[in-house]
């Protein structure tokens, strides 16, 4: 595991669960903690490395070295825990500190206590499940900044046999693809003579608005 990222999960509900299991399966080092003792004892056989701790006790957290981690993702269902615990990471010089936050008010105490990056799991879910009611052949999407997104779509049955360059997607939408899946192969910023097959999987990265038109159009 040398040279490889280090992560801390501190709270271990479905979320945290879910994030250590997934970082875990990608072969990173990750260190779940939970308030909880009988949670970490049924997690034992899950994960690798976890243990029980108050996340808001700062001689804990520096017993397990969180300083040493790269990243350190908080999801403590009591605020004042997550909240604490932001504050202690932040002082510990941990680079990296994702908060799922509660609400709006969560997010911007997490983000002036030190948070680097805060997300919100119901509602981020909520919008994918939109996303996929009112664009049909949308895989997923990803949030950047303001209104600017990144989907992944299906290719439309209309663009299928046509090349980048004549489907014109940039002139007409204000959109650019980035990226094509073709098969097993990812090509990034494809040529623009590439003619779209069936069954072909399509970066886009524009605006909502300009991202709506489209799917409307297909």
């Amino acid at each position: 595991m040398a040279g490889k990222r280090q992560f801390a999960v501190l709270g271990l509900g479905r979320f945290g669960i879910s994030a250590a299991r997934t970082l875990e399966e990608m072969g990173y080092e990750v260190l779940g903690v939970d308030m909880d003792s009988s949670v970490v004892s049924a997690l034992t056989e899950t994960l690798s490395q976890v243990v029980s701790f108050d996340m808001r006790d700062a001689r804990a957290m520096d017993q397990v070295g969180i300083g040493s981690f790269d990243t350190v993702i908080i999801a403590a269902k009591n605020l004042e825990a997550s909240l604490m615990a932001t504050m202690l990471c932040k002082e510990r010089n941990v680079p990296e500190i994702l908060v799922k936050a509660i609400d709006e008010r969560h997010a911007e105490m997490a983000r002036r206590l030190g948070a680097t990056k805060v997300v919100f799991s119901e509602r981020d879910m909520a919008r994918r499940t939109v996303m996929h009611l009112v664009s049909p052949n949308a895989v997923d999407y990803i949030d950047l900044a303001g209104s600017i997104k990144i989907i992944n779509i299906n290719v439309p049955a209309p663009l299928v046999g046509r090349s980048l360059i004549e489907s014109n997607l940039r002139s007409k939408y204000n959109v650019n693809v980035i990226a094509i899946r073709h098969g097993n192969e990812i090509m990034v910023t494809p040529p623009p003579d590439y003619c779209f097959a069936e069954g072909d999987n399509i970066f886009i990265i524009g605006k909502d608005s300009s991202l709506v038109e489209l799917e409307r159009d297909f």
